[in-house]
């Protein structure tokens, strides 16, 4: 017997009393009923996927099956979407502008570089269509506009924020031979060309503000325009000039120690898979009445088709979606 507070306790009571408490506290402490923590995905991505919807549709089919996982995006331009990664802040981004995609890869800041999904830009404007340049070819079009536009017929708002939509416009701009610095320039006294240094929501709804004409990918001038955010139309149509490339780039382990190089590689596979392709042939088409993205890796199968030899002439880098000196334990990514 042991002696406790002046009473006499057997010694099997007390510790029969002490298991019964560590249990007790135990089994406070755990409960098996409580949800495991996740590891949170990080995802640097352009605005005009986010906006859509597409990636919230794609995130809960991934989680489903990766429950270890909770995927959380960052939305922005492109450019800013890079600058994240940069930083450490991402593990992966999913963008559109395959120069600025080659410079993070150069800079040992990528790996992994794998298109999935492809869709148009197009060029919209007032339906009175004040420089008279529908349905001419995007470069015919901004030629003639900017004439317009130097008489006081027309206005361009561009979005003016390194995004990958901006690099596409800047190129168009580019080829009609005119100097985006002059034309800038220009508008401090006559302003035609306006940047709007914001998203493609904020952009298409100051075009329509002013009746102006801007470059927007089909995808966000589709949900604007059903939600009737905008009262602006289809101008100029798509084409190759006018081609949209998606693309997801891991942020480099030997770089970025959040160490999420494993969970960023299983959802790029599954971006590539045919649950992902199959959810872009359908996304947009109950909502919308047309499919926004168009899935890429299909179009694999006929190799010789027109739409593949544009988006290999525009968006691979030497010859491949990612060269060897850019992979890192890429797996079966280039089976």
């Amino acid at each position: 017997m042991a002696i406790v507070g002046g009473f006499k306790v057997k010694t099997r009571a007390i510790i029969t009393a002490a298991i019964l408490t560590t249990i007790i506290i135990g089994g406070l402490l755990w409960n098996p009923a409580q949800p495991e923590v996740k590891q949170t995905l990080l995802v640097s991505t352009t605005t005009s996927l986010y906006e859509t919807g597409v990636l919230e549709a794609i995130k809960s089919r991934f989680e489903a099956s990766h429950p270890e996982y909770n995927v959380s995006f960052i939305s922005q331009g492109t450019g800013l979407a890079i600058e994240t990664a940069k930083r450490g802040d991402a593990d992966l981004i999913l963008v559109h502008s395959p120069t600025q995609e080659q410079e993070f890869l150069e800079t040992g800041c990528g790996v992994n570089r794998k298109i999935f999904a492809y869709n148009f830009f197009i060029i919209v404007g007032p339906e009175s269509d004040p420089a008279g340049i529908k349905d001419l070819a995007p470069v015919e079009a901004l030629v003639k506009l900017s004439e317009e536009a130097r008489e006081g017929k027309a206005l361009w708002v561009s979005r003016g924020d390194n995004s990958g939509t901006h690099s596409k416009e800047k190129a168009l701009w580019k080829a009609t031979g005119l100097d985006l610095e002059s034309m800038r320039s220009e508008s401090v006294d006559s302003p035609w060309y306006i940047e709007a240094g914001s998203g493609m929501t904020v952009t298409l709804q100051l075009a329509n503000e002013v009746d102006a004409y801007t470059l927007t990918d089909v995808a966000t001038f589709l949900k604007n325009s059903m939600k009737g955010n905008i009262e602006l139309v289809k101008i100029v149509d798509s084409g190759k000039e006018t081609l949209n490339v998606y693309s997801a780039i891991i942020c480099n382990p030997d770089k970025n120690d959040r160490g999420m190089f494993e969970a960023s590689m299983q959802l790029v596979e599954f971006l590539i898979g045919d649950e992902t392709q199959e959810i872009l042939v359908d996304f947009g088409e109950d909502e919308f009445g047309s499919q926004l993205f168009r899935p890429w890796i299909p179009e694999l199968d006929t190799p010789d088709s027109l739409i593949v030899g544009w988006v290999k002439e525009y968006a691979y880098i030497d010859g491949s979606e990612c060269p060897s000196e850019y992979r890192h334990n890429e797996g079966n990514l280039y089976r």
